[in-house]
């Protein structure tokens, strides 16, 4: 088990973010759909009645989607699964600010593979020590890491200028560019705190696909904050009735988008 804490400062409120969050989603979600591979949606709906974080929390939005991978993880992997198997669901509970999200493979590794990502957003300049209630057995495992959208390198592949923070300015907000020491000076702010444990459960693998998964996670991170900034005046000024309604637009064009074209989005690093 490894279990990593990444912390991304945002130069936005939290609320701002709710909405920045799940629109910056369903567009990420169709720039990585295509060629038979990419994002299936099954359930998107309410949820009550299911604890969250010691049962602060309890309702809420609850999603159900489906990952076909093939090319999005490590090419010795792909030798050793079996066809049909690089697929993995995803099961998310987004009580906002909480959010918890569960990732399986149950056609192939079942109780061997997990990767839990449990988020919590706060008005802060990410130096809340223990923002998800850990354990002192869990708080001895956890490695902080932090991400900077601005200062953070990116591969050559992922960059696009248009999404780089120390370029954009916002023309509805006037925020923008970062530099420097920018997470110590921007108002507003807040801080994604983003709890990774990941589980994989393969003799002499374990340890190489649980550090791949975490250097994963992190580039998604990275990326997709990116882009959340970067997008500012796509979202700025959407409601959450604006939301649902793209999210349900964006399912249906995530289907025909699957079934044809060509495989689109990050690629995983070579092994």
């Amino acid at each position: 088990m490894l279990i990593k804490e990444f912390r991304v400062v945002l130069p936005l409120t939290v609320d701002e973010y709710q909405v920045a969050q799940l629109y910056s989603v369903a567009e990420a979600s169709k720039d990585n759909t295509g060629g038979g591979e990419g994002i299936e949606v099954l359930k998107n709906e309410p949820f009550t009645n299911y604890p969250l974080l010691g049962g602060k929390y309890n309702s809420g939005q609850y999603t159900y989607k489906i990952y076909h991978l093939t090319s999005k993880v490590p090419a010795f992997i792909r030798l050793l699964a079996p066809k049909g198997s690089l697929e993995v669901h995803e099961e998310a509970w987004n009580a906002y600010p909480y959010c918890r999200t569960v990732i399986t493979n149950p056609t192939y590794m079942k109780e061997n593979f997990l990767v839990l990502i449990e988020t919590m957003h706060e008005n802060s300049r990410g130096m809340t020590m223990n923002v998800h209630q850990l354990s002192n057995d869990k708080l001895k495992q956890r490695e902080v890491v932090f991400v900077d959208i601005a200062n953070d390198t990116v591969p050559s592949s992922d960059y696009k200028k248009e999404e780089d923070p120390t370029l954009f300015r916002s023309q509805k907000t006037g925020r923008g560019p970062l530099t420097g020491d920018w997470k110590n000076q921007v108002q507003p702010v807040m801080t994604c705190y983003k709890l990774v444990t990941v589980e994989f459960k393969w003799f002499g693998l374990q340890n190489r696909i649980e550090s791949f998964i975490q250097k994963t996670e992190r580039r998604l991170f990275t990326n997709f904050h990116r882009q959340v900034f970067c997008w500012m005046d796509r979202w700025y000024g959407l409601t959450m009735d604006d939301i649902r309604r793209i999210e349900d637009k964006t399912k249906e064009e995530l289907e025909t988008l699957r079934q044809k074209g060509e495989v689109r989005g990050l690629k995983a690093d070579s092994e």
